[in-house]
């Protein structure tokens, strides 16, 4: 028994670790107060669903989705999870880029990275 919940384990350490990814990537977003720790949170959390995505791809036996003289008898790796993780990534890094910024004009403004002190800062007339 326990040696098949082992084997189970490492038959899919891919799905495992996608989700201690996604579980560290939310505590940092929820626990932490430094805006840019949780825009690094941000980053692994998807880091995990990019992970998580790509890994339904897979096919035991399967080759690149390109012509083989199989024809359409040859098992391919599906790529529509690759392109539409290349997309994500691309919106990924934006959102940082933009998130990154609005933390230096913040700290610019009122001197603060600290969530729970810039709203005391923002409350005061």
């Amino acid at each position: 028994m326990i040696e098949d919940l082992f084997a189970l384990f490492l038959s899919r350490y891919n799905y495992w670790m996608a989700i201690i990814l996604m579980l560290i990537g939310l505590y940092a977003l929820i626990a932490k107060q430094n805006l840019v720790k949780k825009i690094i949170g941000l980053n692994i959390f998807q880091t995990a669903i990019f992970l998580f995505y790509i890994s339904f791809a897979d096919v035991t036996g399967g080759t690149a989705p390109i012509y083989l003289p199989e024809g359409p008898g040859a098992l391919y790796v599906n790529p529509l999870p690759h392109v539409l993780m290349l997309t994500a990534i691309v919106v990924g890094v934006s959102i940082t880029a933009v998130a990154l910024s609005l933390v230096v004009r913040i700290y610019q403004e009122y001197k603060v990275m600290d969530e729970d002190e810039l709203l005391e800062v923002m409350r005061r007339p």
